[in-house]
């Protein structure tokens, strides 16, 4: 028996609490898998894991091999990366989830960028706007709006999306200026669930202030090129994040309305688990992405916050493993 792959079979079933989806992410077939999970339980003289109709998962014996041979593996993998990258190769498989909207015009550059600097490096570049678990998925890190949740993740802010309000050439000279939060309410816009509430009310920043309206959403999309194409066509006006206009704005393609309100908008954060961590393929796309994320247009730095308790006299003011990391990452 190999112990390293029965190991890697077994963290991947519990990982995925699936044989099936495990053999998937390995690359091979599902009864070798079983086999690897088989013999393993055969070596320690126990049963490792349960399976029912829908899901398997770790008996206690199992549980207890799992939290002690996880960051095990992984340090191995991170040793043996880091001598290969020492020797002048970095190789190996990396996974990364984004938004589509940022994705396709911004992350996927760097993407190619990367892998023109480091050639055996092969990513799996999964672009949608969901929610996903890193590790039962199998992603080495996630770009996300919105602080992300779970245990044991690695988050890293890199900002703030600007969202502003933009409209066409055309689509003024047909409807004339927009200059006031009545004259908004009156004219046909495009909108995203991200920015509307419910009840059809856009909620704006100017300054310190903040101030709402309803708006008139005739076209609703959760699609960054749809949006853009119906700015772009004078069918109607509306907020968008201005990463993804910055062009059509430089060439008076689209023009702002409104210049001194934004729409309310989200951080922009990386996170990775913390098993991989140390693995110096992540490590190096992170340095490598990060600071080149931080430098697109419609993504401003945030202010410095040193922590999220107020340190009120006379209570403790501790910060989270997860938050100290992101300030000394920052």
């Amino acid at each position: 028996m190999d112990l390293a792959l029965a190991l890697k079979a077994f963290l991947r079933i519990v990982d995925r609490g699936s044989i099936t989806a495990a053999a998937r992410d390995l690359g091979v077939s599902q009864p070798a898998v079983t086999k690897h999970l088989r013999n393993l339980e055969a070596h320690v003289g126990a049963r490792l894991v349960e399976r029912s109709s829908r899901v398997v998962r770790p008996t206690p014996f199992g549980q207890m091999l799992y939290e002690a041979s996880q960051p095990a593996l992984a340090s191995i993998d991170a040793a043996l990366e880091a001598i290969k990258r020492n020797m002048g190769s970095l190789e190996g498989l990396l996974r990364v989830h984004a938004p589509a909207c940022v994705g396709v015009k911004h992350v996927h550059p760097i993407v190619m960028e990367f892998q023109a600097r480091y050639p055996s490096i092969s990513i799996d570049l999964v672009l949608e706007d969901r929610v996903v678990d890193l590790a039962f998925e199998n992603f080495d890190l996630g770009i996300k709006y919105g602080r992300p949740d779970g245990q044991g993740l690695i988050i890293r802010r890199l900002g703030r999306i600007r969202r502003i309000l933009v409209a066409s050439p055309l689509f003024l000279a047909t409807h004339g200026p927009i200059d006031t939060l009545d004259r908004l309410a009156e004219i046909d816009m495009i909108t995203t669930a991200a920015v509307l509430s419910p009840r059809d009310t856009l909620f704006l920043q100017r300054g310190s202030e903040t101030a709402e309206t309803r708006v008139r959403a005739v076209l609703r999309t959760n699609n960054a090129n749809v949006i853009v194409g119906s700015l772009l066509s004078g069918r109607v006006a509306g907020p968008v994040q201005h990463l993804l206009v910055h062009d059509e704005l430089a060439d008076g393609r689209l023009i702002r309305i409104l210049p001194e309100y934004e729409v309310v908008s989200h951080e922009i954060y990386m996170a990775y688990s913390s098993v991989r961590f140390m693995r110096p393929v992540v490590r190096a796309f992170t340095d490598f992405v990060v600071p080149r994320l931080k430098a697109v247009e419609g993504i401003d730095p945030l202010e410095h916050r040193p922590s999220r308790h107020d340190g009120s006299p006379g209570e403790a003011s501790e910060m989270s493993r997860s938050e100290l990391l992101e300030l000394l990452l920052e």
